[in-house]
């Protein structure tokens, strides 16, 4: 379960320039099912889109000769961009169609699919919508374990479930590639449990100075650049 770790000091989530900005550029696309009548609560899409990331880090398609392993690597020598789009009824059959990974939560389920060129989307997915996914916890978050990864949420912060979502799968992403081989075998066996959560306020700043990865924003959607959104808290890198 090798992957190709990127130096802290050339982060693809940075918002300074650097060479991954020369590189052709790719995005990885997420799609939300947000059926009318029973749309997911935000928090479980938001972990199930971070999970979702992650199974497609893990696959075996993904990796080593796999058949998605260059468009992988293509897009992580890349700035890693993420975008969700919220797909119901026929769109989300369309999209399930396509070449890709569904993972489902307790009310969402988020399908990824291999990384496209960033003006390449197929038309199945380029026609789904980006607004909205303003989604709502119907009922009271419990308190995240700490004995799992927790994917901290910048509690100033004012982020549609989408932008949220995205966030959150850097997150992941991050704390994967920071993780040893045996870490990362022993989260992915284990169904990579996590909670994403926002964090006290009082809390955020010993958060973003802990060492734990951090994701900074490059700014190109809701939110200024350089802003730090989600802190990875895995219990491997504490």
């Amino acid at each position: 379960m090798n992957n190709d770790r990127v130096p802290v000091a050339d982060s693809p989530f940075r918002h300074e320039s650097s060479a991954r900005d020369a590189a052709p550029q790719f995005v990885l696309p997420l799609v939300a099912r947000i059926e009318r009548a029973a749309p997911p609560a935000r928090t479980d899409a938001l972990e199930t889109a971070a999970r979702a990331v992650l199974t497609m880090l893990a696959d075996e398609r993904s990796t080593g000769e796999g058949e998605w392993a260059q468009v992988m690597r293509d897009w992580q020598d890349a700035r890693i961009r993420k975008v969700v789009r919220r797909a119901r009824g026929a769109e989300w059959r369309r999209a399930e169609a396509l070449d890709g990974i569904t993972v489902t939560g307790t009310s969402a389920e988020v399908r990824v699919f291999p990384p496209v060129p960033l003006d390449g989307w197929p038309k199945d997915l380029a026609r789904l919508q980006v607004s909205g996914t303003d989604l709502d916890d119907p009922e009271p978050v419990p308190p995240a374990d700490p004995a799992a990864p927790v994917l901290w949420l910048n509690p100033d912060l004012d982020m549609s479930a989408g932008k949220a979502m995205a966030q959150a799968g850097h997150a992941a992403q991050l704390a994967w590639w920071e993780l040893t081989d045996e870490d990362r075998t022993a989260w992915h066996d284990a169904g990579f449990p996590l909670s994403v959560r926002p964090a006290a306020p009082s809390h955020w700043p010993t958060l973003i100075t802990s060492g734990l990865p951090l994701v900074r924003d490059a700014g190109f959607t809701e939110i200024a650049p350089g802003s730090s959104t989600v802190v990875a808290d895995h219990p491997a890198l504490r």
